[in-house]
């Protein structure tokens, strides 16, 4: 028996299925996938000072990069200017378009729900720390550090859609989105003669894949 479903109020921060608990996905192409869904919401990123959208541009010189000297290890010189440096890749986290929907089964037997996007939003970018490069730079050096695919953006389109089974006098929630890949690293700037300025942490999150987060209660 199908029930109808219902929008709630959207969070204001990002979603990620509870480690452990394999998402239900789906993407624009791919056919409706069926996987367990996780019987918790999604826990959300622990900062809480994302800085949503990356810099369209390098960062300026340091300050002392005119008096900056050293010596470079092969007499060649280096291309002076600011480094991303991926360090340590940690989990996907979830950033919903949309409102989140959610469907009751007050029934005693298993029911099926189905949900479909309702709005199309892009999704880029989030950080915390100083990325001093432009975005498709960490893009770029994140790929090729942990061998993944990862975007500056993603789009979550509306009309897709997911049916899951909802079980007995439970409610099945879901929010469609983007999936960003959160990981560390730190950003430096290299010097003509090879000098290397002091490094500046960042946590960053970086589209990864479009889907859904669904879970239980």
């Amino acid at each position: 028996m199908r029930m109808p479903r219902r929008a709630l109020l959207a969070p204001t921060v990002a979603l990620a299925i509870l480690a452990g608990a394999g998402p239900a996905l789906a993407d624009d192409s791919a056919p409706t996938p069926t996987e367990t869904t996780a019987t918790a919401p999604p826990e959300q990123p622990e900062e809480t000072n994302l800085t949503e959208g990356a810099p369209e541009t390098d960062a300026p010189a340091p300050s002392d990069a005119a008096n900056h000297t050293g010596n470079s290890p092969d007499g060649r010189g280096c291309e002076q200017g600011w480094y991303y440096h991926p360090t340590t890749k940690a989990k996907d986290y979830h950033k919903g378009v949309g409102a989140e929907q959610a469907n009751w089964n007050g029934t005693s037997r298993t029911a099926k729900s189905t949900f479909t996007s309702e709005v199309t939003g892009t999704i880029g970018i989030a950080y915390t720390g100083e990325l001093q490069v432009k975005g498709s730079v960490a893009v770029v050096e994140i790929q090729g550090k942990f061998g993944v695919t990862v975007s500056a953006s993603l789009t979550a389109k509306i009309g897709n859609s997911i049916s899951v089974d909802t079980p007995s006098h439970k409610t099945t929630y879901a929010r469609y989105g983007v999936y960003r890949l959160k990981s560390y690293g730190y950003s430096q700037y290299v010097y003509v003669n090879c000098g290397r300025g002091s490094k500046h942490d960042v946590t960053i999150y970086t589209p990864h894949r479009v889907g859904w987060a669904i879970w239980e209660k």
